[in-house]
């Protein structure tokens, strides 16, 4: 991901922009993967603005071809149609649907049941949780700067879920362990989406447009689905060619790790724990690799600690810091390329690679 994304995600959770409504054909590229699962079960759209969703319409469109036995909706603090709350409402409505009722295949209003809440229909809230239990499975695109809250709480009630969300959201503390665990994965795709964002939104310098009808939009370009759902294409095979040597794979100075970087150079005949990037999980095929940590502080499985270190930084100016412990290290010979910052402790110098998944191939014995 590139720094002028990290950027824009940031300041979206600063700022609380966390209306980002998805496009109905990435939902319906996502879906195609899972439709096994949704017979006889009760979907619950949790983060909705119902009727006017792509969520809504995908399911309720596609109510008996899927087998669904029940499609409820809430929206947060909303009682109007339009697709963008303005969240001036205390309470807002959840809506059910059954089915098509008069044969004409289409979920037209008088089939679609609307109810009001008596709160403002937060996830969270009682009446909100009330729903959940009924439902089998979740599917939204929650809210970015609560996804922490939000996928903490299906997991409590046991929930199967397909949800959207930022590809920074792997390395967060609360929620990486569920996908070394096996509890969730990365769905089918991922990469570049855009979405129609409310008026009251700021323009961007980059990734915003606004188009002929007046409409704002905004893009991503490292978005993607969280599931526990599984499907097909997570069982396939990466592509593997290169084999390993020392020279173009060194080893970490403080992981029991070597530094591949890029999925398309994973060795294929390496033993131990190699360190990946984060976007690894989106072709990550648990049944070809095994997911054993990641290079985070808060994870633990640095094999070293360093002193404060001084940073060359690429201007040249140095400074004390503590970052190395915080990351992956190699160790280097010689002073990096002048664009690279660096680090030296003792005498010795460093460079320090982004945050990485650590790997070892269960098809290569050991």
């Amino acid at each position: 991901m590139t720094d002028t994304q990290n950027a824009s995600l940031s300041r979206a959770k600063a700022n609380k922009e966390d209306e980002f409504y998805t496009q109905l054909e990435d939902v319906e590229r996502e879906l195609k993967h899972y439709r096994k699962h949704f017979k006889g079960k009760v979907v619950y759209l949790n983060c909705d603005d119902p009727r006017v969703s792509a969520f809504f319409h995908f399911f309720s469109y596609n109510f008996e071809r899927l087998g669904l036995k029940r499609l409820i909706a809430t929206c947060y603090q909303n009682q109007k149609r339009d697709l963008f709350s303005e969240h001036d409402s205390e309470r807002a409505i959840f809506l059910e649907y059954e089915g098509d009722k008069d044969g004409d295949r289409i979920p037209g209003d008088h089939e679609i049941e609307a109810n009001f809440l008596e709160g403002d229909g937060d996830f969270r809230s009682p009446e909100a949780i009330a729903l959940l239990k009924q439902a089998d499975i979740v599917v939204t695109n929650p809210p970015f700067s609560l996804f922490r809250e939000y996928v903490s709480q299906l997991i409590k009630f046991k929930k199967k879920f397909l949800i959207l969300a930022s590809q920074n959201a792997i390395t967060l503390k609360e929620i990486f362990p569920l996908l070394k665990d096996e509890k969730m994965w990365l769905g089918a795709n991922s990469g570049d989406m855009s979405f129609k964002v409310p008026d009251h939104y700021q323009e961007r310098a980059t990734r915003f447009w606004v188009d002929d009808t007046g409409q704002k939009w905004r893009s991503f370009g490292n978005m993607c689905w969280f599931t526990n759902l599984d499907y097909k294409k997570r069982h396939e095979d990466l592509i593997l060619y290169k084999t390993y040597n020392p020279d173009e794979y060194p080893a970490y100075d403080n992981f029991d790790a070597i530094e591949v970087g890029a999925v398309a150079n994973i060795p294929k005949d390496y033993k131990g724990v190699m360190g990946v990037t984060p976007g690894f999980l989106a072709k990550h095929n648990p049944d070809q690799f095994e997911i054993v940590g990641i290079t985070k502080t808060w994870f633990g499985a640095a094999t070293k600690k360093y002193p404060q270190q001084e940073q060359v930084s690429t201007n040249g100016k140095v400074s004390l810091v503590g970052k190395l412990n915080d990351g992956a290290v190699i160790k280097m010979a010689t002073p990096p390329p002048s664009n690279k910052t660096y680090y030296k402790v003792g005498g010795e110098l460093f460079i320090q690679t982004y945050p990485r998944i650590l790997i070892r191939s269960k098809k290569v014995e050991i």
